[in-house]
């Protein structure tokens, strides 16, 4: 009796073990394809080193959604945003600057605002793209997401004009256009994702 209690013990823990790692084995697989179909997508951006670099630890929520790429790819950048305006505040409070440094790191804050608040209405113009009814409304929205992340782009780069000139040159400047920059190819890269899902409609 007791010999057979530890043979269906035995065949109940080989059972479940062998779930187990099936189970796994399909999480690998799933997520492999996930990261695939990132990868593939990022080299039609025009940074895929950093699209991969900055959406490859979502693949799991990814999957091969190209919506739930150009969504993340999009709240990914709205979290640099504003880190990048947190950045810039920061440097306000720095003595010493010249008065033009000042004034140029105010009219940046602004235009950071308003690019959290373009992308942010992007991700939710895409996320109305994947409960659209048809196809009217569909690019109804996808036309939305395009001119609000195409105006964050553009107030991205705004803030970076403020520097310009040779009379802004040093720590403060080269400090804001390297956040800047990386902000700007987030953009950029979301941009070419949101292009990318339209174009799977």
């Amino acid at each position: 009796m007791a010999k057979q209690i530890v043979y269906t013990l035995f065949l109940v823990l080989l059972s479940t073990t062998g779930l187990t790692t099936a189970s796994s084995a399909a999480a690998v697989g799933t997520s492999k394809r996930a990261i695939n179909f990132i990868q593939a997508s990022c080299k039609a951006t025009t940074y895929p080193t950093e699209c991969f670099n900055s959406l490859s630890g979502y693949a799991n929520s990814v999957q091969t959604s190209p919506r739930r790429l150009a969504e993340t790819a999009l709240t990914v950048t709205v979290s640099q945003a504003q880190s990048t305006k947190l950045f810039v505040s920061r440097l306000a409070r720095f003595k010493g600057l010249k008065k033009r440094e000042v004034q140029a790191i105010r009219d940046c804050i602004e235009e950071i605002n308003d690019t959290v608040d373009r992308l942010n209405k992007s991700v939710h113009e895409v996320k109305m793209c994947g409960s659209a009814r048809g196809r009217d409304q569909f690019w109804f929205h996808m036309s939305n997401a395009q001119t609000w992340t195409s105006a964050a782009l553009t107030n991205a780069n705004t803030c970076s004009d403020g520097f310009s000139g040779r009379i802004m040159d040093g720590r403060i400047k080269n400090s804001v256009r390297a956040r800047i920059v990386n902000l700007g190819r987030g953009t950029s890269n979301a941009l070419a994702l949101i292009n990318a899902f339209a174009k799977k409609y």
